[in-house]
């Protein structure tokens, strides 16, 4: 039996998402989330399935890029015996082994146009054909996707069907960001101190006030999965001492005396926000010498956040370091 779901937070940012997700979980339509990598869309998954009608039900999880999209296909939908080489037996997929329960697939930006449009098939009428057979099967699935990457600008490249997504995102939940979320840096900085403490039978790791602060100054891009494992080496390299900012690794100390020391005064006749947020874009790639990951660090943002404001401007940078 699955463990209940605790999301640690008090902040307003969280409070809002978890009513959403109350809500939204005493329905049957389907969900998009979206959010930064690291920010817990597979805990708000769990969360959803747990207060929904289906929480006996099965729950199965794939992430859509982990697999070419052949195997893929033959995953999901499953296949007859001779479909393909390996093919010895008829093999049912997930949605089959889904039915009646919940169906989770992260990264849903990564699937192909083909392998789409048969997943729209199968959430506009619950049908759909195992590879290699002639034969309509049904299955009764609700469907749960996440996303790291805008899916809007997905549609405007044509790697995503628009109709596919507004299949999906019946319910949008966008998950924020740490950075956005501040107030609950410190509830998980010990919620994690504590957890890995017991995990490698060792002292809890004591994190010092200024250390706490200056870590909620962070700007976090790799999110709630970053400080989970801050707080993992913390417990094992700092082990029965108390911890203090000389004690941080140096890129977190790094970050946050640049960031810290950032300050800007709004002018009383106002300033012009899109010449200064092209300015900084400048600053930031030309300090990272036209490199995406880098100048998205120095500015606190996640990657697609920087690639897509880099083609609002058409700034020009390494074409090689704004390939997904």
């Amino acid at each position: 039996m699955t463990s209940a779901i605790n999301i640690l937070g008090k902040s307003p940012a969280l409070k809002a998402l978890l009513c959403q997700v109350k809500v939204i979980a005493s329905t049957d339509a389907n969900v998009l989330i979206s959010g930064e990598t690291g920010t817990g869309k597979e805990l708000i998954t769990l969360s959803l399935q747990q207060k929904s009608r289906r929480a006996k039900q099965a729950f199965i999880s794939l992430n859509c890029a982990a697999l070419s999209p052949e195997l893929l296909e033959s995953t999901l939908f499953g296949y007859m015996k001779g479909a393909f080489t390996s093919a010895e037996e008829d093999t049912q997929g997930i949605i089959a082994a889904a039915d009646g329960g919940t169906l989770f697939l992260d990264e849903i930006n990564s699937l192909s146009l083909v392998l789409q449009a048969k997943l729209l098939r199968f959430i506009q009428n619950g049908e759909y054909l195992p590879v290699g057979s002639l034969n309509t099967l049904r299955a009764d699935v609700r469907i749960i996707a996440a996303t790291n990457f805008p899916m809007l600008e997905s549609i405007e490249l044509g790697r995503f069907r628009a109709d596919l997504y507004y299949r999906l995102s019946v319910f949008e939940v966008d998950l924020p960001p740490l950075r956005e979320r501040r107030e609950d840096i410190s509830l998980l900085l010990h919620h994690y101190l504590r957890y890995f403490a017991t995990k490698y039978n060792l002292r809890t790791t004591v994190i010092k006030k200024d250390a706490i602060q200056e870590l909620e100054k962070y700007a976090w891009p790799g999110n709630i999965r970053e400080l989970r494992n801050l707080c993992e080496n913390l417990t094992i390299s700092k082990f029965n001492r108390m911890v203090g900012v000389e004690d941080l690794p140096v890129n977190y100390r790094k970050s946050v005396f640049k960031c810290h020391a950032l300050y800007l005064e709004l002018p009383d006749e106002g300033l012009d926000w899109y010449k200064l947020e092209k300015s900084l874009l400048d600053q930031a790639l030309k300090l990272a010498e036209g490199n995406v990951s880098q100048a998205a660090d120095l500015l606190g943002l996640s990657r697609h956040a920087l690639y897509y404001r880099i083609k609002k401007w058409g700034l020009n940078v390494n074409a090689e370091d704004t390939r997904f």
